[in-house]
């Protein structure tokens, strides 16, 4: 292996490696004020600029929050107590925004909560009512973040509102027993068992409540509503404030209320028997704190390589190294070099003696202009006359002159050649050369050549027969 020839690729290499080291130092040295020293250098200015896009993409944000619910209906949270108030949890999954200042953007969004009433009166014992319901909603709203009011740098606080509908399911339940036990709620404020003895009611046990909201109310019937639906309608309209943590985070302060198509929500109407209601529908709202993340849209501002900042359409896998030899693939004239046969500086193995064969695959170092095999071995007579031979059928009259001894032959002068193959003879001495028919051949083969196939093949009749 020719190690001069490979030390001078090394080198060539390093060296190219060295100069842009080096311009890029005398670019940092020009641009220092005087005075400055080394330490204040930055590299990256160098190296990478921080371009911003004018019109990125944005793709669809996701959000979760978690708060509290309130509900708003005949049956009201007027006896204190800690479980006055139920939580809620909503996901949420917002599109790219649909105009051109990016201020309206649709959301879409699952809500999972519960509402609860507990009411105690002293006047009216029927109207000692409590009921719990879960609601679960899908949501589909538009949004709008005032987003033309401010700059291009997006504030630190921003407000939204949106307008939306919904479809929701509802179960209201009650809790009416302790165990085997009903309550029964007396006018000093107590809740107590009774007893009935010879038609008149006794007062008995002081009970505490349970909490456990273990009867269904549209299945109890108590005011004459039937088996109505536990499915309606809502208008949501949401507002609050976006806390704008990073370009892909937010959190989010809000409450939406919730404008139902349903008095039923706490079991008490306007139109059941025995119990007093208003004829207004029941409503609920959702107070919570959440947290939207950007996570697939295209950054608002690119960094660019300044090597490259002026190519349009960059490539970067140009610079793999498929082969790994050294050599990257974007100057690379031959791809798929084995692994550890050394390279030169395209990238193609060595070929000391010039014969088209690597040395990697060649058996002996061949005189120039030599043709050899595929294993860089010189090529006898024979071998060359087989391979100039068509392997497709050829005529009887010249089958003699592949069959007939060349002593046998009958010679032809090249004053019996056809004129227009005189071009060939490039040298003048009237004699068609092996360097010379080859030459014909490589013409005719990379379309250059004035011949068709069968006068290619009566030239190579006329060389083995001069």
């Amino acid at each position: 292996m020719p190690g001069g020839r490979l030390e001078a690729d090394t080198f060539t290499r390093m060296r190219s490696r060295l100069s842009i080291l080096l311009f890029l130092f005398l670019a940092a040295m020009l641009t220092l004020p005087d005075g400055a020293n080394a330490q204040e250098i930055d590299f990256d200015s160098l190296l990478i600029r921080r371009v911003e896009v004018e019109n990125p993409t944005y793709m669809p944000v996701i959000g979760a929050a978690f708060g509290t619910m309130h509900f708003f209906g005949d049956v009201r949270n007027n006896f204190p107590t800690p479980l006055s108030e139920r939580s809620g949890f909503r996901v949420n999954v917002s599109s790219p925004p649909f105009d051109r200042q990016r201020t309206f953007v649709v959301n879409f969004s699952l809500l999972f909560g519960e509402v609860t009433g507990n009411e105690r009166s002293h006047i009216n014992l029927d109207r000692n009512l409590n009921f719990h319901s879960t609601i679960n909603a899908f949501g589909v709203g538009v949004e709008y973040n005032f987003g033309h009011l401010f700059e291009k740098e997006v504030p630190v606080l921003s407000p939204f509102v949106s307008i939306g509908f919904e479809p929701f399911l509802f179960s209201a339940k009650g809790d009416l027993w302790r165990g085997n036990e009903k309550y029964h709620y007396w006018s000093d404020g107590t809740i107590r068992n009774i007893s009935e003895a010879d038609g008149s009611f006794m007062r008995g046990e002081i009970m505490m409540r349970d909490w456990d909201y273990e009867t269904d109310l549209r299945e109890a019937d108590l005011y004459g509503l039937g088996n109505y639906r536990q499915f309606s309608f809502a208008v949501p309209i949401d507002f609050g404030l976006d806390f704008n943590i990073s370009e892909r985070m937010k959190m989010r302060l809000g409450t939406s209320f919730h404008f139902t198509f349903t008095d039923l929500i706490d079991n008490v109407s306007w139109e059941g028997e025995g119990v007093t209601a208003n004829t207004a529908n029941d409503h609920f709202a959702f107070t919570y704190i959440g947290l939207h993340l950007d996570l697939f849209s295209e950054p608002k501002v690119r960094t660019e390589e300044l090597l490259f900042a002026e190519l349009d359409d960059f490539d970067y896998l140009m610079f793999e190294d498929e082969d790994e030899d050294g050599i990257v693939d974007g100057v690379d004239e031959c791809p798929g070099t084995p692994e550890g046969v050394d390279v030169d500086s395209t990238g193609c193995p060595w070929d000391y003696d010039q014969d088209g064969v690597p040395d990697y695959m060649d058996d002996e170092d061949s005189p120039p202009g030599t043709i050899v095999n595929e294993r860089g071995v010189e090529m006898s007579e024979n071998e060359l006359e087989s391979l100039l031979a068509t392997p497709d059928a050829i005529f009887r009259n010249e089958l003699d002159l592949y069959l007939v001894p060349s002593e046998q032959r009958e010679r032809m002068t090249f004053d019996q050649l056809d004129e227009k193959f005189h071009v060939l003879d490039l040298d003048g001495d009237k004699d068609l050369s092996f360097d010379e028919l080859l030459l014909a051949i490589d013409d005719f083969f990379d379309y250059k050549s004035f011949m068709v196939t069968d006068e290619v093949y009566e030239v190579i009749n006329f060389f083995f027969a001069q």
